[in-house]
């Protein structure tokens, strides 16, 4: 117990003053303190230890050969006292480890196609990369970062906006061909939706007629988990799918996939959101670099900004 309330750094940084600079008054002044305080801190010192470590005179301090030992011993846990408080500092060099947890979508459509500049950026960071549809708790799955989609529930998370992105149902051109391409909200009952299976999954496509909200119901034959899989599976004809438009623009522009009913797209932009535990002025340098990177990139793709919500081709 006597160790935990004994001030042993604050003795040795003390003693170590006194020797560089060499006297009591000066390594007063180098710290803020008076003479007395710092001659008690070193006379404590010496009793804690049991030797004396300097010999005291009127004109100069010598020190005696156990304290030219503790001299050199102070010197080096100090400096490792000094770097293991520069490394977790919220100013420190970005180094470290940080897990990110995202949609399989955003990870393959916009973190993987990033990982080059932010590692060239980024030397000392190392990123583990979690790909899921599914919400997960940061604590269980021990993840720094999460990026999230929608309005957020009220939670001990902080949250970071990225940007935004509409939803818009598409199909492929194969598949309207054969199919039809629907005109109005009531055609989609004579269509093949693909839908989510997971458990937070919205159960209706929200579309706006005359002005006035109207959902749709879902009954989706093919269901997933994971919305890359549902991308692919329009892409190969197999039904409609509401996917977010940043997940579907290259298919858009190439022709893979064709927007529908967009006179009816309520166009809402869904907000994306990187969520953290702890406070946005105490969080780790490693932590921080992520959050600023994504910001900044995302802030530079059209895909999020603000002509995110612009129509594509429609039919």
């Amino acid at each position: 117990m006597a160790r935990i309330e004994t001030n042993r750094s604050g003795e040795m940084e003390a003693f170590v003053r006194v020797v560089d600079r060499g006297g009591f008054s000066a390594a007063a002044r180098a710290l803020g303190m008076t003479p007395s305080a710092i001659s008690k801190l070193v006379g404590r010192l010496e009793a804690r230890l049991g030797t004396q470590l300097v010999h005291r005179s009127t004109r100069k301090l010598q020190l005696t050969a156990e304290g030219q030992q503790f001299y050199g011993s102070s010197q080096r846990v100090l400096a490792d006292m000094d770097e293991a408080e520069r490394g977790v500092a919220a100013d420190a060099t970005p180094r470290g480890r940080v897990s990110i947890n995202t949609s399989t979508s955003f990870g393959s459509q916009v973190l993987v196609p990033l990982l080059p500049k932010f590692m060239e950026q980024y030397p000392q960071l190392a990123l583990d990369v979690a790909l899921t549809d599914r919400v997960v708790d940061l604590i269980d799955e021990r993840a720094d970062i999460a990026v999230r989609w929608g309005p957020l529930p009220s939670s001990a998370l902080v949250a970071r906006r990225l940007g935004g992105t509409t939803q818009v149902i598409v199909g492929a051109p194969g598949y309207l061909a054969r199919q039809g391409t629907p005109k109005k909200p009531d055609d989609l009952r004579a269509h093949r939706q693909l839908d989510f299976s997971y458990r937070r999954r919205v159960p209706d496509w929200p579309l706006r007629v005359g002005g006035r909200a109207v959902d749709v119901p879902v009954q989706g034959r093919l269901r997933s988990s994971d919305g890359e899989a549902l991308r692919q599976m329009a892409v190969a004809g197999l039904g409609l799918a509401r996917l977010s438009r940043y997940h579907v623009q290259a298919d858009l522009d190439a022709g893979r996939l064709v927007a529908v009913l967009e006179r009816y797209n309520p166009m809402e932009v869904e907000p994306i959101h990187a969520v953290y535990l702890g406070k946005p002025g105490s969080l780790p340098a490693r932590v921080r670099a992520v959050l600023d990177f994504l910001v900044a990139e995302l802030g530079r793709d059209a895909r999020f900004g603000p002509g995110a919500a612009a129509r594509p081709r429609a039919r």
